[in-house]
């Protein structure tokens, strides 16, 4: 008895020992070290959400079962700000005519109320609808364009057919920078020309589980792109450290959304070169899209040179061969002219 006693005891003043030394600050216990694989176990646990956003990664609570709409979104400077532009989950950004830029706006995790001002097609970006299995809409088309829509390359409704219906016009800006559609037009307009509305492929992106785990690049948090020599295309990107985001701006102007006064939060800033040739008098533009070539990926304040690919109609970020690991959020993809070419026209600070 007496030495099960002491044995207490001895047991009681060692533990009373340790807690003395812990409050006093004298030793530090150091936390169980975790295995890689187990942080990733635990933070999908945290997460919670058993689907997720294919454009943008970010979890769900509902399997995100919406077709993909991609919208031409006029990107003149009298268009400025545009309205749904905070809500696309992926922003092409890409040469019309000259030195003159239009979004492809892609929306699926969310669809804003109003979008616009919407802009005539190009037969390249019919082709990247066509890749994306998107549901296409526009206001005009140039020549090869309007064949492949008559054709129904792509599923899509277009204002020269609908303007004043689907399609209206705001009264605070002039034609052709004041076509606008609604979210109820846009499916008005699917189920008017027959078109499901349900996502049918899946894009090959891969993402981080965590903005944390972007390690490895060269430090870039200022980046900056001008397509021609003015200033109204010149654009600016600022990595916002609090937020692991970046931050946008064209001519020196924040970019935001129109209706909401939202501002433009991206995780993941990309700039891929493709070749361009100039095919008419008016300047239009015809680039090949299934060559591949040079890419640079910026995100989490770092910068990486990478590749990119087109895998099964779709432009993809890739890396040794597999798709880049995106920051889940919202992308930003300027398409670059390989003449005068990524390095010469992409800018990057520490």
């Amino acid at each position: 008895m007496f030495k099960k006693r002491g044995f207490i005891f001895v047991l009681s003043v060692l533990l009373l020992a340790a807690c003395t030394n812990k409050e006093e600050g004298q030793e530090e216990t150091k936390d169980p070290v975790v295995e890689p694989e187990k942080v990733e176990e635990v933070a999908k646990e945290e997460q919670g959400l058993p689907y997720f956003a294919p454009f943008t990664g970010v979890g769900s609570e509902v399997e995100m079962k919406q077709r993909p709409i991609l919208v031409t979104m006029n990107n003149h400077p009298l268009a400025r700000p545009q309205s749904g532009i905070a809500q696309a989950d992926i922003v092409y950004e890409m040469l019309a005519e000259g030195n003159v830029t239009r979004f492809l706006a892609l929306f699926q995790s969310e669809i804003p109320e109003t979008i616009g001002p919407v802009r005539s097609a190009r037969d390249y970006f019919v082709t990247i609808a066509k890749g994306l299995d998107a549901f296409y809409i526009a206001h005009g088309y140039s020549p090869d364009a309007k064949k492949m829509l008559d054709a129904r390359v792509v599923d899509n409704i277009n204002g020269m057919q609908y303007d004043g219906t689907l399609f209206k016009r705001s009264k605070e800006r002039k034609a052709p920078h004041n076509s606008y559609i609604s979210k109820e037009n846009v499916f008005l307009g699917a189920e008017k020309i027959g078109a499901s509305m349900e996502i049918n492929k899946m894009p090959a992106f891969s993402y981080y589980d965590s903005v944390e785990d972007v390690k490895i690049g060269n430090p870039a948090t200022s980046i900056s792109i001008r397509y021609g020599s003015g200033t109204s295309f010149e654009n600016q990107y600022t990595y916002l450290p609090e937020e692991g985001l970046y931050e946008r701006k064209s001519a020196g102007v924040v970019t935001m959304d129109k209706e909401s006064g939202e501002l433009v939060k991206l995780s993941n800033v990309i700039f891929m070169e493709i070749p361009h040739r100039t095919i008419d008098n008016a300047g239009r533009q015809e680039l090949t899209l299934n060559a591949g070539g040079k890419a640079y990926l910026f995100q989490a304040g770092v910068m990486k040179e990478i590749q990119w690919e087109n895998v099964d109609g779709i432009l993809v970020p890739m890396e040794n061969g597999v798709p880049a690991k995106l920051v889940k959020g919202k992308s930003w993809i300027s398409i670059v002219p390989t003449h005068p070419g990524i390095e010469s026209m992409v800018k990057f600070l520490p």
